[in-house]
């Protein structure tokens, strides 16, 4: 029997507070954010059925992971926290880069973390190839940790990792630019099952070698945030993808680090400089 996954997204990251401190490299959870795991703890509803717990390897979803699942650490002191690089975030900015292994190893190995880092190898953070922030290396990575989760013998699996990787991931577009370039507020949880359709194409229609291992919100988790009825079909989650990442481009939302350097310098005008802000509005890379 496949697993439950739990997919929980970040609390308040430092990157979070303003555009400006997208340029932070791998950032810590804000006091707000510290508070909002302490609430999950207390809210979430099973602990007492989790079985693993799976993270981003960035720093906040770390710290998110290690905080509002506290007690099934305590609960099970032989299990530790599993980081998985598949899941971090799908831009190249500073914020959404992640920190390199024997940097996290010594954070870890100093403040004696349940953490197991076995899957935090060397090119992890750099952003290209498998990690590169497209379309289609997002939702390559993204399947391929469905998979991953599909195949674990564990039945209720959390997972902390992003708002913008959440879409991709989950295949759930709904609302996917309610927020800043993601639908899902901060430490929001949400329960998928796998669905019991073989799919052989993904929301772009491209033909895989392999099940696409689909997830299902279930009604249960759509009714606790107010959503009626099953989670849309996958022809309208394909309509919803286009039209959610297309949103993201309008906004800004999709540009690399390179393009974010060329539109500072573009004068369309002939006359002065236009700062990246003024070109697209206000990024929200850091989901």
């Amino acid at each position: 029997m496949s697993p439950t996954i739990h997919c929980v997204r970040h609390a308040q990251g430092v990157h979070n507070l303003s555009t400006a401190n997208h340029v932070i490299h791998d950032p810590l959870l804000t006091d707000l954010g510290n508070e909002q795991c302490r609430q999950l703890r207390d809210a979430f509803p099973y602990h007492e059925k989790i079985d693993l717990v799976v993270a981003s390897p960035l720093r906040r979803t770390m710290y998110t992971a290690l905080q509002s699942f506290e007690p099934f650490f305590k609960a099970n002191p032989d299990k530790k926290l599993l980081l998985l690089p598949d899941t971090q975030e799908t831009s190249d900015v500073p914020c959404d880069t992640g920190s390199e292994p024997e940097v996290l190893k010594r954070e870890i190995e100093e403040k004696e973390l349940p953490v197991d880092l076995q899957y935090v190898v060397e090119g992890w953070n750099d952003k290209v190839g498998r990690y590169a922030p497209t379309n289609d290396a997002i939702t390559d990575r993204a399947r391929d940790a469905r998979r991953w989760l599909k195949e674990r013998p564990e039945q209720n699996i959390v997972l902390v990792t992003h708002g913008g990787f959440l879409h991709f991931f989950t295949e759930d577009w709904e609302d996917s630019s309610q927020y800043q370039g993601t639908g899902w507020l901060n430490t929001e949880f949400r329960e998928y099952v796998f669905s019991i359709e073989f799919h052989t194409e993904d929301l772009d229609g491209k033909a895989l070698a392999g099940d696409n291992a689909s997830l299902v919100e279930t009604v249960d988790s759509r009714a606790r945030r107010g959503k009626e009825g099953p989670m849309a079909g996958r022809r309208r989650q394909s309509t919803l993808y286009k039209l959610g990442t297309q949103d993201w481009d309008d906004q800004g939302l999709q540009l690399s680090s390179a393009e974010r350097e060329v539109l500072k310098n573009i004068d369309p005008n002939g006359f002065q400089r236009i700062e990246l802000d003024d070109c697209i509005h206000s990024v929200a890379k850091g989901m």
